[in-house]
């Protein structure tokens, strides 16, 4: 790494001092004046009565342009997780507690096309980092307007149509064998204009058993039909493959925190078991925007979409084969009314899965004598309506409900006679009033009610046991939440809020004798929070040589626990719900010099993380330092050109991030990357449109 490193870095210190260059535009939105779409607010941050954090490209691109974790992590009420390379878990408020892998209970749109399917489950990991230019993170139940879920909602714009035409090359190598390269083309008129775009991300893995492969291929198109009409598609298509090397227990972490799990009794090790994760997916969704008048507008978006996922794991051999479809299709009708503006949302959102999903047993990583296979069939169907009234004197009242019906069916084909079992979920209201008040330009408050309501996923309802579990009933609760934002001078800005959770029938998982993991309802939940988010400039003034620069910190403080849960002679009423540390704190110091060189500093802390529901067993806190040094330029006015270097983990703490909660043998820990370094270059070459 070293001899790279000063490479680039010297290529950069010679470009720097002897290239004829214009400095790029380093401008960029704040986060107080960032459009917010969450609710169909459409409106500054300032102005929403929501918890919501959005994180911008700008926020993105502060590490190595490989991953949303440490970005997303860095939003106070977010916590992402990564148990090996390419397998992630997104914990909103306390949402892990149902994922021992993969990404449930958050509902995830892409470019307002639901991304997450029908069964619950969301492959995060199959969208590359340069498929994404922002995120808006809903906090709380958003189930009025998104459907059934009580993890949080999120929002993905990608990276496509509003950048000039030109061609583009990324590309950044690192620690690990860490190789990444992302090719970009954007090309058409004012009308209509295509974004097409390959990213290949290959890494060797900080552990052993951890080897990570990624191709990404997207393409976008953005055509306005006429004055009226606009049609938005985003196709895409990866193939992503990468090992799992298993938990560990206490001892094993702490002799080579590095290594795989190994053989232990008639169970392989997980290099034996070829223990790993194979997927292709395609999707494919189309948006139409129509303008029927001037205070009535329709926005109807479809897509399909097909997954091939193959699992061997140390129990079995897992395939999957997963088509599904829906849409969703949105009215907004804006009256002029005698007092404030009024809007008027309605609409309904449909999904329907088709799986096939065969378990065999697992011979030295090859699929042997089939175990079980089952179709699986879930539906989803989500009626909203919504109100949003800004009065005179800036009041904002937002009122709005969903009506929810969701059901699985699963059909047990090699068991006979065929019996088919079905769980309907229907009829669930979940509302949803939020009132705020905004006191000049610079301060506002709100406060908000919501009830959320989430089935369970089809993972859960048929876990790796095998075993079908109908019987699982629907989380819901009602949250409670408030809070203030403060914006003075364009200089500070704070954002503080606070919320009550009360959730019942909380679905967790749990761990049999043979590691394979199953889910109950565990009684009652209290979860009370608070959020906070604080950023000052220091400078803000682009003829001095010192810029912009700026300090910021996220704070976040946790209580979950168990309000009422009783399992057999066991009672862990009053325990801390596992996987939720009480304190994360982010913080950061940003610079950028009127030449065009930036620096990024982020510090993270992470609290002690009880890892079993008995409070037995945590996972120890943490801190982390990450920086980013890097140079943008634009020769001649068209080739924007950047080349940065940067480390994570500067502390080289040894530290376990994707935590495997209630694991049986307790296994409970995969280590995080220790120290390591990256370098890289963008380049982009701006072109005249037709």
């Amino acid at each position: 790494m070293k001899s790279p490193l000063l490479t680039l870095l010297s290529v950069t210190l010679f470009t720097f001092s002897t290239a004829a260059q214009d400095q790029p535009d380093s401008t960029s939105k704040e986060l107080n004046e960032v459009i917010i779409r969450a609710f169909e607010q459409n409106r500054k941050l300032m102005d929403v009565p929501a918890a919501v954090s959005t994180i911008t490209q700008k926020q993105l691109a502060r590490f190595g342009n490989t991953s949303l974790v440490p970005a997303l992590n860095a939003a106070p009420g977010v916590r992402m997780e990564e148990r090996s390379p390419g397998s992630y878990r997104l914990n909103i408020r306390g949402s892990s507690l149902r994922s021992p892998f993969g990404v449930r209970n958050v509902k995830v749109y892409v470019n307002d096309i639901p991304f997450t399917e029908p069964g619950g489950s969301t492959y995060l990991n199959q969208l590359g980092f340069y498929n994404i230019q922002s995120v808006e993170i809903l906090k709380g139940p958003a189930s009025s307007l998104y459907g059934a879920g009580t993890g949080g909602t999120v929002l993905l714009k990608t990276s496509g149509n509003d950048k000039p035409n030109g061609v583009g090359v990324d590309y950044s190598f690192g620690s690990f064998g860490l190789h990444n390269t992302n090719i970009t083309a954007r090309i058409g008129d004012g009308n209509t204009q295509q974004t097409i775009s390959f990213s290949k991300l290959k890494s060797d893995g900080f552990r052993a058993w951890t080897k990570l492969k990624r191709d990404v291929f997207s393409w976008e198109t953005k055509m306005n039909l006429n004055q009226k009409q606009s049609l938005q598609t985003f196709l895409m298509y990866a193939d992503l493959s990468y090992q799992t090397p298993g938990g560990l227990t206490a001892a094993e972490f702490a002799a080579n925190p590095k290594q795989a799990r190994p053989a232990a009794g008639p169970n392989p090790g997980s290099a034996q078991a070829n223990a790993s994760v194979n997927q292709k997916t395609f999707f494919a969704g189309i948006s139409h925007l129509f303008e029927i008048t001037k205070i009535l507008k329709n926005t109807t978006t479809l897509y399909g979409a097909f997954s091939r996922f193959a699992n061997p794991t140390i129990r079995n051999f897992e395939r999957r084969s997963e088509p599904h479809t829906g849409g969703r299709s949105v009215f907004s009708y804006s009256p002029a009314i005698g007092l404030g503006e009024l809007k008027l949302i309605a609409g309904a959102e449909l999904q329907r899965g088709w799986y096939n999903i065969r378990v065999y047993r697992n011979r030295f990583g090859v699929s042997d004598s089939l175990q079980t296979e089952n179709e699986v069939n879930p539906f989803t169907l989500s009626a909203f309506v919504q109100a949003d009234w800004k009065l005179p004197h800036n009041w904002i009242i937002t009122a709005g409900v969903s009506s929810n019906y969701n059901t699985i069916e699963i059909i047990r084909l090699n068991k006979f006679p065929i019996s088919p079992q079905k769980r309907n979920y229907d009829n669930e209201l979940a509302p949803r009033i939020s009132i705020l008040k905004k006191i000049g330009n610079d301060f506002s408050m709100y406060a908000s009610v919501a009830k959320g309501f989430s089935p369970p996923t089809s993972a859960e309802v048929l876990p790796s046991t095998g075993v079908i579990t109908t019987d699982l009933n629907a989380e819901e609760g009602w949250n409670y939440e408030a809070g203030i934002r403060y914006n003075w001078k364009e200089k500070l800005f704070v954002d503080l809020n606070g919320f009550y959770f009360n959730l019942n029938n909380t679905i967790v998982q749990r761990r049999d004798q043979g590691g394979a993991d199953f889910f109950t309802n565990a009684g009652s939940t209290k979860q009370l929070g608070f959020e906070s988010y604080s950023k000052y400039k220091l400078t803000d003034d682009p003829k001095k040589f010192l810029s912009q620069s700026a300090i910021w910190i996220s704070y976040t403080r946790n209580d979950f626990t168990y309000k009422e849960f009783k399992q057999l002679t066991n009672d862990f009423s009053g325990k801390q719900l596992p996987s939720v540390p009480k304190t994360i704190v982010a913080a950061g110091i940003d610079l950028l010099l009127q030449p065009g060189v930036y620096l990024n500093i982020t510090y993270t802390y992470n609290d002690k993380t009880p890892l079993n529901d008995a409070n037995t067993f945590y996972g120890g806190d943490f801190h982390l330092l990450a920086m980013r040094l890097g140079y943008r330029l634009l020769f001649f006015g068209k080739l924007q050109t950047e080349f940065f270097v940067g480390g994570d983990n500067l502390f080289n703490e040894t530290y376990s991030l994707g935590n495997d909660i209630n694991a049986a043998f307790f296994r409970y820990y995969n280590v995080a990357p220790g120290r390591n370094y990256y370098a890289g270059v963008s380049l982009f070459q701006v072109c005249k449109k037709k």
